[in-house]
C-alpha cells in the first residue's frame, strides 16, 4: 500500500477545465466592459478594457524587473553551506 493520495489537479483534464473557466470569465468580464457605464476621472479610463490592459502591462513590467533584480540579488548555490570554523 505505497499508493499516494490523488489530488484534484493531478488529472490534466481538471487543470484544463480550470484554465478554460478562467479564460471564459476574463473574456466575459472584458465583454461586459463595453456595456457597463463607468464614471471616470481621467480620459484613458473611458477605453473599454483599460483596466485589463493596465493590469497586464503592470504585471509584465513586474516580471521583467524581477528578472533584472535576480541578477543583482542572487547568491551562489552553496551560499548557506559556507566554511565550517569548528
Amino acid at each position: 500500500m505505497n499508493e499516494e493520495k490523488k489530488h484534484i489537479f493531478d488529472n490534466p483534464a481538471n487543470v484544463k477545465r480550470v484554465v478554460r473557466t478562467l479564460v471564459a470569465l476574463c473574456a466575459g468580464l472584458f465583454a461586459f466592459d463595453f456595456f457597463y457605464h463607468r464614471h471616470t476621472e481621467i480620459s484613458p479610463e473611458k477605453i473599454p478594457g483599460f483596466y485589463a490592459l493596465y493590469g497586464f502591462v503592470a504585471c509584465v513590467i513586474l516580471v521583467l524587473a524581477a528578472k533584472e533584480m535576480r541578477k543583482l540579488l542572487m547568491r551562489k548555490e552553496d551560499y548557506y553551506e559556507g566554511d565550517d570554523d569548528e
